[in-house]
């Protein structure tokens, strides 16, 4: 049995590394988590979280020894999966992927995971230094730079240069459905203006509505423009364009479907040789 995946093309070309993010097509749970929901901490069914891990380990090119998940809090906290995280005992990688929102590694066989249901989940590849990183992007974590500060961690842990990564930005929510408050969007223009992101950049990401008197924030653009200001090249940027509100029947949407239902998750992999 195989689940539906979304993939790559941009990451996957690299050779060694394939990226997906899953459907809500091929799995077993049910009702708001129907069906392919493979996310533990969201209130499904555990054998049916467990056996939809499975499917999806069964429709990957190659058979990772982990889906590491963390538990995300919208914060900015990165985990390395390193040789500490690996010899670990099963309880205690739990606790370490607590409050987890991003995660870097340069380990062959370990699958980089994040849950998303309308936040940006966002995959990068380091083809110099073959390292990767899967970040979890809404709006708090794109206010706070998130994709800034997994970048510098990667350049800290393994010499990481921005020229040399590939960027996928994967099914989140677009301009037209995500509707906030001036509040969050004074948040994210504040910091992007603190960064030094241009205020012409700034000026794209929102538009105010006449008819609602409320923002619409553009978080895939967002994201975007953060990772050509840490100096990846447009052209090494792929985003899927998919808006996961306005197709809630394909890919999990939590404004479409509440906060107890499933969740995309994206996943990046190095393969053994």
């Amino acid at each position: 049995m195989t689940c539906r995946l979304l993939e790559y093309p941009m990451l996957n070309r690299c050779g060694n590394v394939y990226a997906f993010s899953t459907t809500r097509t091929g799995g077993v749970s049910t009702g708001s988590y129907a069906s392919m929901n493979c996310t533990p901490y969201t209130g499904d069914d555990p054998q049916c979280v467990r056996r939809n891990q499975e499917i999806l380990l069964d429709s990957l090119p190659q058979r990772p020894q982990e889906l590491v998940i963390p538990y995300q809090t919208h914060g900015t906290e990165v985990l390395s999966i390193n040789e500490a995280y690996l010899s670990a005992t099963p309880d205690e990688r739990h606790q370490m992927l607590q409050g987890i929102d991003a995660l870097v590694t340069n380990r062959p066989g370990v699958c980089l995971c994040i849950s998303t249901a309308d936040c940006i989940p966002i995959l990068l590849y380091d083809k110099k230094h073959r390292s990767t990183a899967a970040i979890h992007a809404g709006w708090r974590g794109t206010a706070e730079l998130i994709s800034l500060r997994t970048v510098e961690r990667m350049h800290a842990l393994y010499g990481t240069e921005t020229r040399d990564v590939t960027a996928c930005i994967g099914p989140g929510i677009s301009l037209d459905a995500y509707e906030v408050g001036e509040e969050v969007f004074q948040q994210i223009y504040d910091a992007f203006q603190k960064a030094g992101v241009s205020a012409d950049s700034i000026s794209l990401l929102a538009d105010h509505c006449p008819a609602t008197g409320k923002y619409h924030i553009d978080l895939p653009r967002a994201n975007h423009l953060l990772l050509q200001y840490c100096g990846i090249p447009h052209s090494q940027i792929e985003d899927c364009g998919i808006c996961t509100y306005t197709r809630y029947e394909e890919y999990f949407s939590a404004r479409r479907l509440g906060i107890r239902s499933g969740r995309i998750l994206s996943g990046i992999l190095i393969k053994h040789p």
